[in-house]
């Protein structure tokens, strides 16, 4: 039978046991779990921008819609709901609404409070209120808000799984084996044989320019990233950036989109060509398409048809063709130029889609390249070692 004194051993044994488990437990939570939590709370957060911004733009895109519907002064539906201190509209609308207050009509309003609502978004209301019907507009505003959803897509699904978490993991592993493993290993092959393997010859002769690669991929993803939260607000403050929009496939197709939607609506409108095609262009928020829409102006300004004119800014000439049919037909700009922008809409999706996928496997086939010199490397260096001492 146990003794009080065994007893009292076993018991104290196992208070021990159960403060080192608890204190393992506090570590592990305070030194791996929590980071993870944070790191995974923060993904999100930046992940989910594009979609915060789209949620709040559609919010507004309702307020308006149902002030219109109701025959209300949009001014005044804005104020009294401002006025009811409801924390879901944001700071932003309620500072919006402050400048209503002064005076300021809605896209004065709106220009005093940039990042409220995207650049894009805020040209076609101005566009609405020029015309006169901001009804007109929110169509086309609500389908280019949608756009958010095809890039959070794309970057939840692909490229933050490549850019940020094997990319970076590759290139650690890289830079430990360049930097602490392969000279010792070479000092280890230089002891035991005259000479070193090919391969390791090889990848020891590049492995700067393989390390620095590697840092310059994960350089470009950080770079997009920066872009990607500071969203189109900061893409239009740099040139560069502009003509890279005009340049990339996708996002061209969408400004022909919204051009094109816009110039229908203004038109329909009635209001004169070069009026309608400069308010059109502004909603592109592109300074290379707004210098194309110039160029048209001038040219109507010097007698030259719409439908001419336009080949500037469309160098496959289908937008041409489709505004010439257009222009011939009864029911108007809209309706006939509708399917135009609904087929562009899809391939601006499915191109970038694309994108993103090519990019996600050119890095897979990158770093498999990688992973394939350092094993020919270590494991060739391996068997010609055995080949050698054989041979001996």
């Amino acid at each position: 039978m146990p003794t009080p004194f065994n007893a009292m051993i076993g018991l104290r044994d196992v208070s021990e046991f159960v403060l080192q488990s608890l204190g393992v437990l506090v570590l592990w939570t305070l030194f791996w779990l929590t980071p993870l939590i944070l790191l995974a709370c923060a993904a999100n957060f930046f992940v989910s921008l594009p979609l915060r911004r789209q949620e709040r733009a559609r919010f507004f895109l309702d307020l308006l819609e149902t002030a219109l519907q109701r025959g209300d002064l949009v001014e005044e539906t804005l104020i009294s709901i401002s006025e009811s201190r409801d924390r879901a509209p944001g700071v932003r609308f309620h500072l919006l609404v402050a400048y209503i207050k002064t005076g300021l009509r809605l896209s004065e309003a709106l220009e005093r409070v940039p990042r409220f609502l995207a650049p894009k978004v805020a040209a076609m209301l101005r566009a609405g209120e020029a015309m006169g019907d901001l009804r007109k507009v929110l169509p086309a505003c609500r389908q280019l808000v949608g756009d958010a959803l095809s890039q959070t897509r794309g970057a939840v699904h692909y490229l933050i799984w490549m850019g940020f978490i094997f990319t970076p993991l590759a290139l650690m592993v890289f830079s430990t084996l360049t930097v602490m493993v392969f000279p010792k290993f070479q000092e280890v092959l230089a002891a035991m044989s005259e000479g070193t393997s090919p391969w390791f010859a090889l990848v020891a002769r590049h492995r700067d320019l393989m390390l620095w690669s590697q840092f310059a991929i994960l350089g470009l993803f950080w770079l997009a990233a920066i872009i990607y939260v500071g969203g189109p607000r900061l893409s239009s403050r740099f040139g560069l950036m502009h003509r890279a929009a005009y340049r990339t496939p996708w996002k061209r197709k969408r400004m022909q989109r919204d051009f094109s939607k816009m110039l229908a609506v203004l038109l329909d409108a009635g209001m004169p060509e070069a009026q309608a095609m400069t308010l059109a262009a502004d909603c592109t928020a592109n300074e290379v398409f707004k210098q194309r829409a110039g160029r048209v102006v001038t040219m109507l300004s010097q007698g030259v048809k719409l439908t001419e004119a336009v080949q500037v800014l469309d160098d496959s000439g289908e937008f041409r063709w489709r505004l010439t049919n257009a222009s011939h037909a009864h029911g108007g700009f809209m309706p006939a130029l509708t399917g135009w922008c609904e087929a562009l809409d899809a391939k601006a999706y499915q191109q970038e889609q694309s994108a993103a996928l090519l990019t996600t496997s050119a890095l897979v086939v990158l770093n498999g390249v990688f992973v394939c010199l350092i094993a020919l490397a270590i494991f060739g260096s391996l068997a010609w070692l055995i080949e050698a001492a054989v041979l001996w």
